[in-house]
């Protein structure tokens, strides 16, 4: 069974294949979630480059989007077949591309569809079936939105939502600004739990450390973190003890680094640029004295003609005061 107490959410061009990868050196508990990926990609797409991850980034969740039944269904059995622990189903997306696609945030509006889409997956594969939703967009009232989209999705056979705490604005806010400006209502989510007990209900928005989001266990059944895991990813190093009761180390930075080098050689092996195999490390070192000069080396000086790992381990040393 999925743990859910903490996960680090979907991000497009955080978790990727690599960005999961270094989190893997912070904690091993914490649930991962793909970037999101449209249906259709991986039904015509490069399935490896899509799908492949290390084995060591268990327990991990795929986060597909799309708005037909069947070929949700049929992504979805693909995903199995690779490895993954969980299907998560996107609701919450408001980009232009993704509403024009009509999947994402604008399926609020459609709770009769997303359930259909809910159950055309959970009977095409054995993982669970998850949502990741928002709280209602543009006009709609939250406080009425939220349960009527969760009451038809549950009865279609989905037993965990995880709920970004903001409504989602598609006409006249950007991606970025729909993070930051519609308030949050926390408030909304802990009722929707406490109207559905029998559901798991994981809160995502404004949870910027581990303090935060074990103080939402007091209401919710879990936490999602999101853009403060790519700000200052060292919030993570504790979750496995924290979280999890867990007898494991708590990571330095030092260490994480380290145990991430052997990553970045097997990618670049494999033609991977450097630069896209560090930009996750970026914030490692925020807060601590040499971040800059450690951000500038793993994000520009990485970049330069016939750089390499011995660029990372310098710059690993000097933000260390070797």
């Amino acid at each position: 069974m999925t743990d859910r107490r903490l996960s680090v959410a979907p991000m497009m061009g955080v978790t990727d294949r690599d960005g999961r990868a270094f989190l893997r050196c912070l904690t091993g508990r914490t649930l991962l979630y793909s970037e999101m990926i449209v249906a259709e990609a991986l039904l015509h797409g490069d399935r490896r480059r899509l799908l492949a991850f290390d084995r060591d980034q268990h327990p991990i969740a795929l986060q597909i989007a799309g708005a037909r039944p069947e070929r949700l269904a049929e992504a979805a059995r693909i995903a199995e077949g690779w490895g993954y622990d969980e299907i998560n189903l996107n609701i919450g997306c408001p980009s232009r591309r993704v509403r024009d696609g009509r999947f994402g945030a604008c399926l609020m509006a459609e709770p009769a569809l997303v359930a259909e889409c809910v159950h055309a997956i959970a009977a095409a594969v054995s993982l669970p079936v998850t949502v990741k939703c928002r709280l209602g967009i543009d006009d709609m009232d939250e406080d009425e939105a939220l349960p009527a989209f969760i009451a038809p999705v549950a009865a279609a056979g989905c037993a965990s939502f995880a709920i970004h705490a903001r409504k989602a604005w598609l006409k006249g806010l950007s991606p970025k600004q729909n993070r930051q400006l519609p308030p949050l209502r926390h408030d909304i989510v802990h009722a929707a739990k406490r109207r559905w007990p029998e559901l798991e209900i994981v809160v995502n928005g404004g949870i910027g450390d581990l303090a935060a989001a074990t103080a939402q266990r007091a209401y919710v059944d879990g936490a999602m973190i999101g853009r403060a895991a790519w700000r200052t990813p060292y919030i993570l190093a504790a979750a496995d003890r924290t979280v999890y009761a867990s007898r494991r180390a708590v990571p330095t930075r030092r260490a994480a680094a380290e145990a991430y080098i052997p990553h970045i050689e097997r990618r670049l092996a494999e033609g991977v640029p450097l630069r896209r195999l560090t930009r996750p490390m970026a914030g490692l070192y925020q807060g601590r004295a040499g971040a800059r000069a450690w951000r500038r080396a793993v994000c520009g000086e990485v970049a330069r003609p016939g750089a390499g790992i011995a660029v990372v381990k310098q710059a690993l040393r000097r933000a260390e005061g070797d």
